[in-house]
């Protein structure tokens, strides 16, 4: 995983427009502009679209690429992180390098340039991953978590901003869908139903646990099926299948070796007057309460870490049942990214209750509507 130096890799005038381009001001698009424009996705809508992302991305990919240059720690230095930064200006230079965007064509063109600047990034998570894990391996002393809190910061603003791009990117893409799927604008479906999105994570999850176990605890999920509100499935599939993800291996490894039937999760999915709360329990054993400040850091879980200095993350994503440490931090941001929030309430030896909560006063993981969320959730 040789990376370059950047003087090597990459001209000057590329560093320097990088540079440049970073510095400007990025501009924001409201989840509700997005829902009224993506309605009618005319050809003129496409192209004004396109002419705006022309704008847009090298301001948000530069910015990042300028990041990755300067962390604390020798992060920078580490290959994974070099990688990382190379798919950045990769990206930064295939944007820039595209001429401007006139008619049809173009946009079409500029469509499918942007659909494979996607695809590179897909696995820059696991890749960052390996990068803090080189970072802790070369360490002389022995790292606490709480004495990273500058990587952990860097981390929230790094992958929140990398949400907005794939969020810009994948809603201009998927407005060319000839056949979209009922109710959906873009990525953004106008009447998700969360209990359905819910049973999907969850056969998902447990196939992923019946695969790493030879068997997987049974679910209970309560709810409205008919229930429905505006909201971006994949998002809340994420964080739903990486919820149950943890909760399964919890009771997994807790009963496995007992006498004793493994108890099932519960999920339970209610619709409030202002939000969407969801809210997964197990009885896995919890988490101790020494661990609680820092489940929602990059460099803790209870798993025996996925990653190693051979992981070939440029070819597959395979999805394991834990290990990265970025599963909860991950489905935090998700949930914030909408005015959202992920909450732990953990009894050590019982259980460990998950919240996702958009509504901040409940302890519970809340969606709102992308209609009622009064920020511009795209600058970061």
């Amino acid at each position: 995983m040789a990376a370059k130096k950047l003087c090597e890799a990459y001209s000057k005038s590329l560093l320097d427009e990088a540079h440049r381009w970073g510095g400007l001001k990025q501009t924001g698009v409201s989840l509700k502009y997005m829902m009224e424009f993506g309605s009618r996705p005319s050809e003129r809508n496409l192209l004004i679209s396109a002419q705006f992302l022309h704008k847009e991305l090298p301001i948000r990919i530069a910015r990042r690429a300028i990041e990755l240059e300067n962390l604390p720690y020798g992060l920078s230095e580490k290959p994974a992180v070099l990688k990382v930064r190379d798919w950045y200006l990769d990206s930064f230079r295939d944007v820039r390098a595209f001429p401007d965007i006139k008619d049809a064509t173009d946009e079409r063109d500029f469509t499918q340039m942007i659909k494979a600047v996607k695809v590179r990034h897909n696995n820059v998570v696991p890749m960052m991953a390996l990068g803090v894990q080189q970072l802790k391996k070369d360490m002389k002393q022995k790292v606490v978590t709480e004495d990273l809190d500058e990587i952990h910061q860097f981390l929230d603003r790094f992958y929140m901003s990398r949400i907005g791009i794939r969020m810009l990117i994948g809603q201009h893409v998927e407005l060319h869908n000839p056949n979209p799927p009922p109710h959906c604008v873009g990525y953004i479906h106008t009447r998700m139903s969360p209990v359905e999105v819910a049973r999907n994570a969850i056969e998902d999850a447990r196939a992923i646990c019946l695969r790493e176990y030879g068997s997987a605890p049974d679910i209970n999920i309560y709810g409205d099926p008919s229930f429905t509100f505006p909201y971006v499935p994949t998002h809340l599939h994420l964080m739903v299948f990486e919820l149950v993800k943890n909760s399964l291996r919890a009771v997994q490894e807790r009963f496995m070796d007992s006498d004793k039937v493994a108890p099932p999760i519960r999920i339970i999915v209610a619709d409030g007057d202002e939000d969407v709360t969801i809210k997964v329990s197990d009885e896995g054993g919890g988490i101790p309460r020494s661990g609680l400040p820092k489940i929602f850091t990059y460099l803790y879980s209870t798993a025996k870490n996925p990653l190693d200095e051979n992981s070939d993350l440029g070819i597959a994503d395979n999805v394991t049942m834990a290990g990265y440490g970025y599963g909860l931090p991950i489905s935090r941001l998700y949930a914030r990214y909408f005015g959202g929030d992920l909450q732990i309430i953990s009894m050590e030896g019982y259980a460990q209750t998950h919240y996702l909560d958009e509504a901040i006063e409940s302890r519970e993981l809340t969606l709102m509507s992308p209609e009622d969320v009064g920020l511009d959730v795209l600058t970061n």
